[in-house]
Formats: C-alpha cells, structure tokens, sequence
C-alpha cells in the first residue's frame, strides 16, 4: 500500500505540476534559425494515430512508417479495403445485440404476455428486464472489442462521433435493448457515407424515435421533443437560424413517423412504421419553404431541406474540426469544410478528407493540443499496452468513476470533447490510478492473472520515441516497475 502510494504520488506529480497541463507562457526571446527536425516525421505518424484511432497499439507506428503516411490515412477513409480479422469478425457476429434488428430483439426479450398485448405477471417482467440488460452488456462488450481491436480504427472514432452527434441514454425505456443495433444498422454503415443517408437512417430507428418521444407525436397531440432536436443538435445547430415557429411546423411534418406498435396484431412490433392516421395532413412552412400536405414524402423534403442547408454544413464542419483539430478551431478551415460539405452532397469522406489535407491539421498548434476525454484516454492505454482483452464491468466502473459511462450521457447533446469538460485534478488523478494499475499489469482479469506488465521501452516505441523532454528525463530516473506508468499518466499521453 505504501509503494501504491508512493507510486501514485510520484506521477501525480508529473502530471499536476506539469507545465504541458497548461499554456506555456509567452516566449519574447527572438527566435532561432528555422532547423529541421530529425523527429517531424515520427510525429506526424503519432499525431495521425492519435486522432484517426484510439491510439497506437504496438507495431502501428512501424506499420504506418512503412507502407507510407498518406496511404494509411486513405484506406482509414476506406474501411471497406481493410480485411477484418477472422477471429473477431466472428466474435462480432456472435453478437444478437448487433445483428438483430430492433423487432427481433423485441420479440426475444419481451415477455410473451407483452407481445399478445397483455399485461404480463411480475415474474415475466423481471426476466425481461434481466435478458434487457444481458442485451445491453453484450452492446457494450462488443464495443469496447471493435474499439480495442478493429484496424478500421478511423470507421470505430466515427462511430463513437456519430453516435455523440445523436445521443441516446441507455436508461430510457427498451433503449438499452437497441443501441447496437442503432449503431451497427443506423450509424456505421454511413458514418464515411453521406450525411443525408446517415440523418434518414437514425430518424427511422425505433431508439431514437422512442427516445426523442416521436412515437407520441401525432396530429392531435403534438410532441416537438425530436423536431427541436433534429434542428438544434442533428442538423443546423443551435445558432442556425430557425424560430419556434419552424420547430414546430417539423413536428407537424412528423406526425405519424414512428413504429408499429407491439401487439397481437403486430408481430413486427418497434420496426419502422408511418401510420397515415396519426399524420397532419395540411400544408406546412418550414424554413420559409411550403411543404404541401403529402403524407411520408413530406418528412423526406424536410430531411432534404435539413441536410443541404448550409447552417448544417457550417454546424457540422465546426464539430468535427473541433473533434480532429482543435478546442476552438480556425474559422478558415470550418468554412472550408462547411464548403467541402456543400459541394459534394454532405459526403463525409471528402469532408474529412480535406480535414486531414488540411496545414491546420498539421500544425505545431495542432499536436497534442486535444485532451483525451475518459473514454479516448482508458481505450488509449489499453492499445498502447497491448491489452486485448478486459472486463467489461472493469471498463463500465472505470469510465463511470472518471465520468464518461459508455450510453450514459443524460441529455440529447451528448458528452463534451473539449478539455474543459474533463480537466480536474481529481480526474487526473484517478487517470494516474488507472494507469498504475495497467502500467503494472495489475490488470483483473476475470479472477486470473493480469497481463504482464508493460515494458517501458517497448511503449516508447509504440509511441514513435517522441516524449517530451521532462517526461524523458523522468522516466529514466525512475524505478524500472514505475516507468511505463509514468508514461501512461502523463500530460503527454493525456493529450492526443
């Protein structure tokens, strides 16, 4: 307990008397003849690994080194060029959470009183809620899988921005039951696609339709919950020109857009549905625009309508400039993006494309100036220590403790990437905690031993040999079993 402490004291240190925590000051000494810097490529291979993946894992630096720094990026911006390891192809597809649709995972989890449109009895209702929950871990087990182990690492971050861009919280209702279905059948198929594709494909999924209340809205009772949503947070942003009047023409739009409702007459119960006699079919203004009373079609025009405009291109723009480049990104390059975005349709690809072309994705200002949210910084450390397989309770319990639970963000606008969100001292040091325990390989592992612990050298090498000089220095006059934890709880690993 003593050498725990010690232990944790001596990072601690580190990282909380750091100046890489903070700005460094102003430098007003002249500055020296511009020299070339023998380790700019190493870092540029790092910093590509740190915002196009979850972090390097060992032999991705040599990997990208070798076959090039442009064709590693261009088939992460084709993922369906990069085979999938058999082993965990298989693992994935093992998963119903995944492969089922919504419907299916209806009718397997709920009680079969519920299906015939009856009340259940209490003992069916518990078992339904445990195989809910069973559902909801396996959701949550092959996440942390494909984030720890797909090389289509750039699809995985994508995934996790999308599904951040249109937050669910897993405690709503049957939410829990359909967030892997949401993601693999709502959001990874699009999420390098075009955007329309990505926006029509969510408002048809019965988790966001249950979760924004849509399922409720019809022409006799309005409920503007997914209307406002869909314009402040999904599409044109919260500054992006609309009135109340707008929000609630939309939701006057999308009435009747829903799920077919579970019951004896419905044995594809929560699949998607438009239910014309729930639908309000007068004309409606949106945007200053008619949209005549024609029933589903009108919910199309408007997806359209939302889509192409440019306050979402501007909107979207900023938030993955802000997620690849910077806390507060250059205007000139969310205004090139935003453009990027309109002359091609909304297509993800090429936005992000000219993203990671881009000299402000490059820049000095640019490298580890992103701070790792909770999730970012456990998946990092257990890529870099070449962990492949870990608990998932440890996993939930680490990531609720540091305030990040997977699913768990309460509100529509999901968690924050920025370091003010996450940048405390007490965070820091459970991070410091965090990465004792792995540094050390004091990893539980379902009651077996833990990996080994990690080696030093062979993480700074996995790292690119690119730590900063007082990180450096610190780690070679500490004792051996502290030094890969010294690392891992650093200000520079912290950042990506």
């Amino acid at each position: 307990m003593t050498r725990r402490i010690l232990s944790l004291g001596l990072i601690g240190t580190l990282v909380l008397g750091a100046p890489a925590i903070a700005k460094p000051p102003p430098v007003s000494t002249p500055k020296p003849a511009k020299t070339v810097d023998p380790h700019e490529g190493d870092r540029r291979i790092i910093h590509a690994l740190n915002r196009l993946t979850f972090g390097p894992r060992p032999g991705d630096f040599t990997m990208v080194a070798s076959m090039g720094l442009e064709r590693y990026i261009d088939a992460q911006l084709h993922p369906e060029t990069i085979p999938m390891p058999p082993e965990l192809d298989h693992k994935l597809k093992g998963y119903e959470a995944l492969t089922l649709s919504s419907g299916e995972l209806w009718l397997k989890t709920a009680p079969p009183e519920t299906r015939k449109g009856q009340q259940p009895d209490p003992e069916a209702q518990r078992r339904s809620r445990e195989q809910m929950h069973q559902t909801f871990e396996q959701t949550v087990e092959a996440r942390l899988l494909e984030d720890l182990e797909s090389p289509r690492q750039l699809e995985a971050v994508m995934v996790d921005f999308w599904f951040n861009h249109f937050n669910l919280y897993f405690d709503k209702g049957p939410v829990q039951l359909w967030l892997g279905s949401f993601e693999e059948q709502a959001i990874r198929p699009y999420a390098l696609g075009r955007f329309r594709d990505l926006l029509g494909a969510v408002a048809r999924h019965p988790a966001m339709l249950f979760y924004l209340d849509n399922f409720q809205n019809a022409a006799g009772g309005i409920n503007e919950n997914y209307a406002r949503e869909l314009m402040e947070l999904h599409t044109l942003g919260v500054d992006g020109g609309y009135s109340q009047a707008d929000v609630t023409s939309l939701a006057h739009v999308l009435t009747g857009w829903g799920f077919r409702r579970p019951g004896a007459y419905q044995p594809d119960g929560f699949s998607y549905f438009f239910n014309f006699r729930r639908h309000d079919f007068a004309d409606k203004t949106l945007l200053g625009k008619q949209i005549p009373g024609a029933g589903e079609g009108e919910v199309e025009l408007a997806l359209d309508m939302l889509a192409r405009h440019p306050s979402t291109a501007h909107h979207l723009a900023y938030k993955l400039a802000q997620y690849f480049v910077a806390d507060d990104p250059p205007e000139g390059l969310v205004k090139r993006l935003a453009k990027r975005y309109l002359d091609t349709d909304g297509d993800i690809r090429e936005v992000l494309t000219t993203l990671f072309r881009s000299g402000e994705f490059w820049s000095g200002q640019a490298y580890r100036a992103k701070f790792k949210t909770p999730n970012q910084y456990l998946l990092s450390v257990l890529r870099a220590a070449g962990v492949h397989e870990v608990p998932r309770d440890y996993v939930e319990r680490n990531l609720t403790e540091l305030g990040q639970p997977l699913y768990g963000c309460l509100t529509p606008d999901g968690y924050k990437n920025t370091q003010e969100a996450w940048l405390s001292p007490d965070a820091m040091m459970r991070r410091v905690s965090l990465a004792v325990t792995i540094g050390r390989g004091r990893l539980p592992m379902a009651g077996a031993m833990g990996p080994a612990p990690v080696d030093p050298g062979a993480l700074a090498t996995t790292l690119g040999h690119v730590l900063s000089p007082d990180l450096d220095h610190a780690v070679s006059a500490a004792p051996e079993d502290l030094r890969a934890a010294l690392i891992l709880g650093s200000p520079d690993f912290m950042r990506r």
